[in-house]
């Protein structure tokens, strides 16, 4: 799949294929990045207060992790999916 299409799909979808994809393949670096960039996302997305409890509680962020393709948040992170969805075109 081309970035043009990736970049066409909901970010629940990039969320769940890119999600799904690096857990069945082990790629704990990449779930890695996404559990650093999701605070910034919030931020991003208009909800900083949760940025410190995410840091503060990893419970919170692995749960944030989870379900991060929805809403604003999705959107945020929209481009780290894409990029990653491009790199591997099976997923």
């Amino acid at each position: 799949m081309d970035t043009e299409e990736l970049e066409s799909m909901p970010a629940s979808e990039l969320h769940e294929r890119a999600v799904r994809y690096a857990v069945r393949h082990g790629d704990f670096g990449f779930l890695w990045e996404l559990l650093r960039a999701i605070p910034a996302a919030e931020a991003a997305s208009g909800h900083g207060g949760e940025v410190v409890n995410d840091l503060s509680h990893l419970s919170a962020l692995l749960s944030d992790a989870m379900s991060s393709g929805q809403g604003e948040l999705g959107e945020a992170l929209r481009p780290l999916y894409v990029e990653y969805l491009a790199k591997h075109p099976e997923a």
